[in-house]
This record gives structure tokens, sequence and C-alpha cells, in this order.
């Protein structure tokens, strides 16, 4: 969450006075009054809503929700003049590969409008830039740059200019180990052989993202009329948003805002303030709500929350970076409804209360994990084919993929492992101490073509696919659930990474898991292209009936990881791992 604060007396100019019942509202807004002083006003932003950063938007989402505004504004965006162009040089793909940008015009800047510039800046940069792994932003003044601009990656060696508030020139290296910004997030360009850096038709170095901007070219002061703005990173999405949120907020300074050519592969247009269509069906929002809304009324609420409305679809606001499926509108229109009139309701069912026996049995897995020193883990359901096959070496099984549509992140497919989920937790925090002994107990997801046997969560392919009935405890299956063709299979990832990290050691862990479990298992050698060869076992089982010891199956697997998988995950250090479906924890 983000703390900003505006002056009063600026702010109750655009809202009016904020009194006891103002404060209620804009808190009933979504962002909660946190300071309230003669001169200022301090309030809390959630992430999700990164446009309310800037005075200018937040004083558009209130004035909106007061119902003093006009429902979804639209921004006039000129197209580009001469030589308004950004060429990207194949040399950036691999260190910062994207960038958005645009041209803002005949601004009037005084203190309180630098501040709010550099304050959205820098609070987007550490918010959803997260803190600008994701994005890095540059804003600078047009007038001391020559047009067009190159976005083009050098070695550091190679890389001089003065730095923002730095008394010389200094090259690349030197930026990361001796200016305060280079110390600060030098770590964003860790391991790089080039550096980016924004350079415009003169040769004068504008920036070097996502460190640092040039003294001569990138400091923005009380004369400046015209900006050049930047948005550089991973994803182009992110970076279109981003740049919509600035432009946006320069705009309600006074601005006027220019389209950029970028050229890339292909030639496009920056930016895209167009509203975004989403469709959605009222009869669902009623029913999410538990109201009787019609068209004209949630038509109504929509524009209260700054969406447009038109033929069975809203329209989004090109600033708008939370609203990703249908049932975002209708947190949209409850807001704007208000949740303190919607009255509390007694549903007319009689049920006992339990706990879920699944969580009764990750809970016990936990505990034990947890005291013999491992640091629990959690991951996000989607991810990627990179991550899920290729960085742990994993072949073929692409067609058990459950693709998801339409997604808008680079996040498109449901996680068939674990394993591969932790390797790239390892890899994401390779400047943390060692060793890193890591677990998690979460889902995966298959389809249900070829039942509950087959391919083991881990990436490997168990000895025989042999269907077997759900598992169940207390009543409730565990194993495996289908829901419209998905299977969901609840599984264990164990990860130990660092110096002198070995298969014995893991073992020691998972004799010491079972035994407290009252589990029986015995381990197969089986080769398998995540693992060292030889180095590699399956978990087998014996599943127990009433006749007693049943057919044995093989539940998951466990080994030392394989060099190509830690190279492609750059991980330097040993790595053994684990994973195990549930269904082998039976009561």
């Amino acid at each position: 969450m983000t703390i900003i604060t505006f002056d009063r007396k600026e702010l109750e100019k655009k809202i009016g006075k904020i009194d006891e019942k103002m404060e209620e509202r804009i808190s009933m807004f979504g962002t909660v009054v946190e300071d309230l002083t003669e001169d200022e006003v301090s309030v809390e932003v959630f992430p999700n809503r990164p446009d309310l950063l800037s005075f200018g938007g937040f004083v558009r989402g209130l004035l909106g929700f007061f119902g003093k505004g006009k429902g979804l504004k639209n921004y006039n965006v000129n197209k580009p003049l001469e030589n308004y162009n950004v060429v990207i040089d194949k040399s950036v793909k691999s260190v910062r590969p994207f960038t958005a940008c645009a041209i803002v015009k005949n601004l009037k800047l005084d203190d309180a409008r630098i501040k709010e510039m550099i304050d959205i800046q820098e609070k987007l940069h550490g918010s959803y830039g997260r803190n600008r792994k994701k994005l890095a932003i540059g804003i600078y003044p047009l007038e001391e740059i020559k047009l067009p601009i190159k976005f083009l990656a050098r070695k550091p060696e190679e890389i001089k200019f003065q730095p923002l508030e730095f008394p010389r020139a200094i090259n690349g290296r030197q930026i990361l180990s001796q200016h305060p910004a280079g110390r600060e997030y030098g770590d964003l360009l860790k391991g790089a052989e080039v550096f980016p850096i924004f350079e415009d038709a003169n040769g004068e170095i504008l920036s070097m993202p996502p460190i640092i901007n040039s003294e001569k070219t990138g400091k923005v002061g009380f004369e400046t009329k015209d900006v050049f703005i930047e948005c550089s990173g991973f994803n182009l999405d992110y970076l279109k948003k981003t740049l919509n949120m600035i432009v946006c907020a320069l705009a309600d300074m006074g601005g006027e805002i220019y389209e950029m050519e970028i050229v890339d592969k292909r030639k496009w247009v920056s930016p895209d303030l167009s509203s975004d269509k989403m469709e959605f069906s009222l009869d669902d929002l009623n029913k999410t709500l538990g109201l009787e809304l019609s068209v004209k009324e949630v038509k109504g609420y929509l524009g209260k929350m700054g969406i447009g409305y038109g033929e069975g679809v809203a329209l989004v606001p090109c600033y708008r970076t939370d609203i990703l499926h249908e049932i975002d509108l209708s947190e949209e229109v409850a807001i704007a409804y208000g949740y303190e009139n919607f009255e509390a309701e007694i549903p007319e069912i009689s049920t006992i209360g339990c706990e879920d026996k699944v969580a009764v049995l990750k809970r016990r897995v936990d505990e034990i994990l947890a005291g013999l020193g491992l640091l629990e883990v959690s991951s996000y359901h989607l991810s990627t084919k990179d991550v899920q096959f290729k960085k742990i070496c994993k072949k073929g099984f692409l067609d058990e993929v459950i693709e998801v549509l339409d997604s808008k992140t680079e996040n498109n497919i449901l996680r068939t492992s674990l394993f591969a989920n932790s390797m790239k937790i390892l890899s994401e925090n390779s400047d943390a101490s060692y060793p890193q002994k890591i677990f998690e107990l979460g889902k995966v997801f298959g389809k249900c073509e070829g039942g509950s046997g087959g391919e083991s969560g881990d990436g490997s392919q168990l000895q025989r696919p042999i269907p077997h009935p759900p598992t169940r405890i207390g009543g409730v299956e565990i194993a495996t659930s289908g829901v419209g063709g998905i299977v969901e299979k609840e599984r264990l990832c164990i990860s130990l990474c660092g110096e002198g990290m070995n298969f014995t050691e893991l073992k020691q862990g998972l004799d010491y898991l079972m035994r407290m479990l009252g589990v029986e298992y015995s381990l197969e050698e089986v080769e398998n292209e995540s693992f060292i060869v030889g180095r590699c076992g399956s978990v087998v089982v014996g599943s127990k009936g009433e006749e007693g010891v049943g057919e044995k199956r093989v539940v998951g697997v466990m080994g030392e990881v394989g060099l190509s998988v830690l190279k492609n995950n750059k991980i330097k250090m040993p790595v053994v791992s684990l994973e195990l479906d549930l269904s082998c924890f039976v009561e």
C-alpha cells in the first residue's frame, strides 16, 4: 500500500470541504484517509489502483465517485510531428527489450507540479514497477534533446555521461558503484554484459535505465515546457499502461499529448489512449451482488467509477490496470452502489461446519517441515510454458497443458509442476543467503483424460500409468477433483539449495516426514530429464485397503537437479528437489 499526501487547500478547491462526512466518503471510495491536518491530507492507495497516485488522477476518480464527473474521460492525442520517433536497437533485447514513449507539450510547471511529477514517477516505480524491477520511467526536457531518439545497449565502459546530482561524467560501471542510485538499483543490471541507454540524434545520452537520468538532458525545471517520456522494461502491456497513467496525469496539468512512432521489428504508435472493451452479463453481475439493477442503473454506477458503457460492453479507461475480468466490473458497481447500502441476509440453510480435511493434512505437513527448518513459499497457479517445460528441460506433455484464454499477462497456462515454480523462486532469490530450504503445498493442474495416474506433477513420467480410485480422507477426495475437463492434484514440493546439498540430505528429510505421517515408502532408480542420471529416484508407496497392502504406485520423484536446469534458471548452487502427490499421506 502507498501513502500519498496532497495539499489540503488545493484538494478542497477540486472536491469541496473535507469534513467528517467527506472523509467517510473518501474512505468508501477505497482510499482510506490516514492523516488530516490543516495543511495536508494523506490517503492510502491500494496497489490495484496506481492511476490514483497523482493529484489529477485522484481528483478525477473522486469527482466521478461523487457524481460530479462525466463518466469515461477521453483525452485528446495529437499525431506525431516530424522526427517524433524512437528506434529500438536489437542490442537491448538481452537486457531490457521494450519501451513505450510519448511527448507532452505546453506544460506550465511550478514547484508543486514538478514535485507531483517526481512523486508519481517514484511511486509508480516503487509499487506498479516493483521497485524498478518490472519497469523504469524517465521524464526529460524536450528543449535539451534533438529528435529522433535511439534505445540501445552498450558495454558499461563505453557509456559515459554525468548522472543527475553528480559532479562529473563517469562510465556505466562507475555509476553502479559511485552514484547513490547506482548503489541502490545496481542489482537490476547485475551480470549484464551490456547496459541499456537512451540517446538523442546528437549522440547525447539521456539516461541509463533503470538507474539514472543525465544531468544535462534529463533534468526537468521551471523553464521546461515540453517533455519526452519513456517507460522501459520487460512487459510491453505494463509499459503502455504506465505511460498512459503518466501522460493522463500531465494532461490533467494542462499539457497536450503527442504520439511518437516506435520503430522495432514493426512500427507502432505510442501512446494508445483508447478504452478497452469488456463484455459482461447483467444477470451475472446482479447474481454476484444480490441485486436487481437495470441496464440504466449499471451504466450510471459504472460511470461513477469512470467506466463507460455501450451495447452490452464496459469501456475501461486506458489508465486502469485493475479491470481484468467481469468480476472486477461487479466490484466497481458495488463500490459505486455503496457497501453501506447492502443488507445482510441469513441464508435459509442449516449446516454443521467442520474444518476441511485437506487443510488439516496440509497443516500437519506444514508443521513437520517447518520444524525441520524449511521455509514455506507460495507461488501463482498461472505460469508459462517456458517456466513449466523449457527451463526444467521437460520434453513433451504439451498436449496436457491447460491454456488460459485472453490472458492479461505473460502467464497464460495453469501450472503442471510445483518443482518448476520452486526453480523460479530460487532463481529470483540468488542474492539471498544460503542455504535456501523451501517447500510448497499447492495444486497443479492437468486434463482429465487418462485418469489420475500417468504423469507426475514434478515433470517426471511415471513408470507406468496406474489408474487407481480417488484417495479420500474422511470422505474428502484429495488426489484429484476433475471439473470441466480439468483435474486438480494436491502436491508437495521440497527444494534445498546451497553448497554441499545432495540426495542423502533430502532423503533424510523425506524419511522423517514419512515416519511422522505413518507412511511406508521405497525408492526406485529412474531417469528424468530434470535430474542428474543416477541421482534420481521414484517415490513408491503401497496402497492399503481392507485386504491389506494393495498394488504399489509411484507418487513422486526426487533427486539432484541437473546442470542444464540450474543453468537455465541461473542458479549457481547445487539443488536437490522432491515433488509428491499428497494422496500418499492417507489416514
